[in-house]
């Protein structure tokens, strides 16, 4: 049998050899890839050149003022509706339509008027009677009583269906119903006048449509529908809006908390990483095992009383939570989730425990870092600066954009499957054309704002090339920060002697070979990214649009391409953060760098098998445990169980608001003072691979990790080794 020569370190590359000019990130480097580099500054001209183009051709007046369903200006000087400067739709609750954001266009009739309904009228109450004059001012321009039967005017939409009272909002008309102190009231008040001027009771509002018994049964539908839709949407969303009006200090003082903890928690993990680490652990555990105990008990409490036992589906929706937790099927829910998850903790504890050790060597070298440079800690906040103006320009342009040219209207129609729906029309010609009899009901309205000219015809692909950048821009972003620290925490661990060899300002140089020699580089791998994204968006709207089709083989392959793009982009991602390491280290190029990197966690698979995934274990339950702290601490104070400051707990509608809120937001802000800790443990591994290729430990090779790292990730090498062998 012939003998084989071939070694698995040959199918990934030669190992790094000795060099002993070799001390850390190199200084001597060159620009790479330049094409890459021209392409993208052009891009960015292109994208400053698109945003001015859109300044010009967009109309600030079509985004200041709203725009009627004729493509008419409201409030505007010298024109019929310079003294009408509000919006008024006939059915709002229409534009909560998904097809809003796709077709730009909100299906129900807009009417610009001088002031909102200030009353409660419905189109029966008002036809005939001598309330005419006030209600017809909401119906459109030149509509006389007596030319339709009710039934075509609601049809055809020629007046609103009701009129409730309402407060203008950005020059829109928005339903004036909050809820005080438990009482429902209109416009504040309890008692208003109706179309007739007759005093009415809030309640009465529910029972207003039954004047309508003579009336089509859609005419009865539309308005009680619409009545008990628009008090509850507005009921809900004044509740919630008031919430965060009496508590956004209180939340902005949760954030901070949770920066402070997160700082303290990096920090402590240096001089007691393995204790502290092995306390998140079973206390995790812990807290998990003490949820289970407590559904267990409100289970079998509730399991014999009566009511308790109705499923969630038959009660529906509630903005109160504290219905659901009188059901016994919610905790049983809770207690499957909670024991689910115990025993995957506890599952990949038993299965991780001799790598657990190693994990833990390496985040304490990583707290070592992070303490020696710690401007790292605070460089998130020049990437969210960045992101915040890719964004901002990203949506002024966006806007412009679909501002400019002239008035272009789509056929609306209330039957999905009117064949011509969102087809342009005129307003003109419409009562001329087909559209009416095969599509009964539809309506030519202003949809948005284009034309026939060059520019105005390819807007769609100006909208995409506007996205497009925007992601290209956002993936250069983060890329520049991923290179931007690891060049920094290189130099620590290349440092012979730490601290006395780190080199003087890491960060800044770091940042400065970044952009000076690797922009090209940076936007290469962005590019990729980006591009892979943009198919993601592309391949959501097309699943959007064939939601309830009955092309079942399209749907199974429209998420089976939707399940490979996922799974191509984040592997990619994975690709991209090693090779922007092997940037900030050696300063090649993007290719280069990963064909390098890849080949380097190939050779040294087994350490990446036992590393990669536990120190993010680790890593997520460090961020599971700072959220959940700060969110228990938040729940204790505005449920008013904390004695103390009872008194300061602002007056809540729903406590559930600011605590997801608190709870959100602080893992978010954990998550980024973990994503400079992960990048520090990521690149220390590389490092420490390359180490190990490099020197043998002699006085002449030292190795540049510190003994206690070597030695244990020496001894988990090894017993990894071992078992492969059994």
């Amino acid at each position: 049998m012939a003998r084989k020569t071939d070694t698995p370190t040959s199918y990934y590359g030669e190992p790094r050899k000795f060099d002993p000019s070799f001390r850390g990130p190199v200084h001597n480097r060159s620009c790479t890839d330049v094409v890459c580099c021209i392409i993208f500054i052009i891009v960015i001209l292109g994208y400053i050149a698109l945003g001015t183009v859109a300044w010009i051709h967009g109309d600030p007046r079509k985004v200041i003022y709203p725009t009627n369903s004729h493509g008419q200006f409201c409030g505007q000087q010298s024109t019929p509706n310079a003294n009408k400067a509000i919006l008024f739709y006939f059915n709002m609750l229409k534009c909560a339509n998904p097809a809003v954001l796709i077709n730009l266009q909100c299906p129900t009739t807009q009417l610009c008027v001088s002031k909102c309904p200030d009353r409660f009228a419905t189109l029966l109450d008002a036809w005939n009677t001598k309330n005419w004059d006030y209600y017809k001012q909401f119906c459109k321009p030149g509509f006389e009583i007596g030319s339709k039967s009710v039934a075509e005017v609601i049809q055809d939409e020629d007046c609103p269906s009701m009129i409730v009272p309402s407060r203008p909002f950005l020059q829109r008309c928005f339903p004036d119903f909050i809820t005080r102190n438990g009482i429902l009231t209109v416009a504040n008040q309890t008692i208003f006048k109706d179309g007739d001027n007759n005093q009415r009771s809030v309640s009465d509002l529910k029972d207003a449509a039954k004047a309508a018994s003579s009336a089509p049964r859609e005419l009865w539908t539309d308005i009680s529908g619409g009545i008990a839709n628009l008090l509850n949407a507005k009921e809900v969303g004044m509740k919630i809006f008031e919430d965060y009006a009496n508590s956004w200090d209180w939340i902005l003082i949760g954030f901070l908390i949770t920066m402070v903890v997160s700082l303290i928690f990096i920090l402590l993990l240096r001089y007691t990483a393995g204790v502290l680490l092995w306390l998140i652990i079973f206390g995790v555990i812990a807290v998990v095992g003490y949820g289970i105990w407590h559904c267990y008990m409100e289970y079998s409490t509730l399991s014999g009383k009566p009511g308790a036992n109705i499923t969630i589906s038959e009660i529906g929706f509630h903005t109160d939570f504290g219905v659901y937790l009188e059901l016994s099927q919610t905790w049983l829910i809770f207690l499957i989730s909670l024991s689910v998850i115990e025993a995957i903790i506890v599952i990949l504890l038993i299965f991780l425990r001799m790598r657990l050790r190693i994990a833990i060597a390496l985040l304490k070298e990583g707290s070592k870092a992070i303490s020696y440079i710690m401007s790292t800690l605070f460089y998130p906040i020049i990437t969210f600066f960045l992101l915040a103006i890719c964004i901002a320009y990203w949506a002024v342009t966006a806007v412009f954009l679909a501002s400019s040219g002239n008035a272009v209207y789509k056929v609306t129609s209330t039957d999905d499957k009117c064949m011509y729906a969102n087809h342009t029309c005129y307003p003109e010609t419409f009562s001329q054309t087909n559209f009416t009899k095969v599509c009964p009901g539809s309506k030519c309205m202003f949809a948005f704002y284009g034309g026939e000219c060059i520019y105005h015809r390819y807007i769609l692909v100006l909208h995409l090339f506007n996205l497009f950048v925007f992601l290209w821009l956002v993936n250069f972003t983060i890329a520049l920060g991923q290179c931007t620290l690891a060049g920094a925490f290189a130099s620590y661990y290349w440092a012979l002697k730490k601290p006395n060899d780190i080199p003087a300002c890491p960060l800044y140089s770091s940042f400065s070979r970044a952009i000076r020699y690797h922009t090209g580089s940076l936007a290469f791998g962005s590019l990729i990214v980006a591009v892979v994204q943009l198919f993601r968006i592309v391949l959501e709207y097309l699943d959007h649009k064939l939601k309830g089709s009955q092309r079942a083989f399209a749907r199974f392959l429209l998420c089976c391409l939707k399940c490979c793009f996922w799974c191509l982009e984040h592997f990619i991602k994975f690709i991209n953060r090693n090779a922007y390491i092997m940037i900030a280290i050696y300063g090649k190029n993007f290719c280069t760098s990963s064909k390098d990197a890849f080949f380097l966690l190939m050779r040294n698979v087994i350490r990446v098998a036992v590393l990669d995934k536990v120190t993010d274990f680790l890593l997520f339950l460090g961020k599971l445990l700072i959220s959940g702290s700060v969110g228990v601490l938040a729940f204790f104070f505005f449920t008013r169980k904390i004695p103390v400051i009872q008194e300061e707990v602002p007056a809540l509608n729903y406590c559930w608001v600011p605590l997801l809120t608190v709870i959100f937001g602080s893992y978010m802000i954990a998550d980024g003072f973990f994503n400079v800790y992960s990048m520090c443990v990521d690149t220390l591994f590389l490092c420490f691979c390359e180490d190990l290729e490099r020197n043998d430990g002699s006085s002449s090779r030292p190795y540049y990790m510190s003994p206690g790292l070597h030695k244990i990730l020496r001894k988990g090498e090894e017993g990894a080794k071992l078992c492969a062998a059994s």
